[in-house]
């Protein structure tokens, strides 16, 4: 126990250029208690004991404003900078040293049975604001840009972004999906079809 916390203390203080003091980041930092807490809960859910286990969650989500539901699987050195706003659903599983921002979401889509929630690789990054849904993996060293909504696998070493999320980056390339000027001209397309259309009513008011 005291390892992994003195894991999770100098995780903090890696990925943080803010933090200045081991004893702020043990007290102060609620991405820390949060991580703490929910090893506590996670005991608890895996031995049966679900209400004492959500209890400490619900708690936790009082004072740090970060939800992890007592069965979701945590990988070590996990850090959340700020915290709040956090939700990661019970069949998340995460890996090692994976870095997670405010307002980030591990969660499902409401259409799956079963595993629900996603897994993230070791040594993920996820911005500001990211919602990842599905049970689908983020692999390996990747990263997922602030706001972005990802519900398709993302492949090890990549950069998945935008509002409906595509890899952008991948083995340190640039990933070009498509060259705008192949994408169609739906207006011009649409005024062709209206010509067509009022070609074919002159007709038929020329034989009447």
């Amino acid at each position: 126990m005291f390892k992994r916390l003195r894991e999770d203390i100098q995780a903090v203080r890696d990925r943080d250029p803010a933090a200045r003091h081991s004893i702020e980041i043990l007290l102060l930092y609620p991405g820390v208690l949060a991580v703490r807490r929910h090893r506590r809960a996670n005991w608890f859910w895996r031995h049966n004991m679900p209400f004492v286990a959500r209890a400490i969650s619900q708690r936790v989500v009082r004072k740090t404003g970060i939800e992890i539901h007592p069965g979701a699987t945590l990988g070590r050195r996990l850090f959340i900078d700020h915290g709040c706003g956090v939700v990661i659903g019970e069949t998340t599983e995460i890996g090692d040293d994976v870095t997670i921002y405010q307002g980030v979401t591990l969660g499902g889509t409401g259409k799956d049975t079963g595993k629900r929630h996603p897994t993230i690789g070791n040594q993920v990054l996820i911005g500001a604001g990211a919602k990842v849904l599905g049970p689908f993996k983020v692999g390996d060293n990747s990263k997922i840009a602030a706001g972005a909504i990802v519900m398709r696998e993302v492949p090890p070493n990549s950069t998945a972004a935008g509002g409906l999320a595509h890899v952008v980056k991948q083995d340190g390339h640039r990933v070009d999906h498509h060259d705008h000027t192949d994408v169609p001209d739906v207006v011009a397309q649409e005024i062709c079809q209206l010509r067509r259309r009022v070609a074919l009513l002159e007709k038929l008011l020329e034989n009447e």
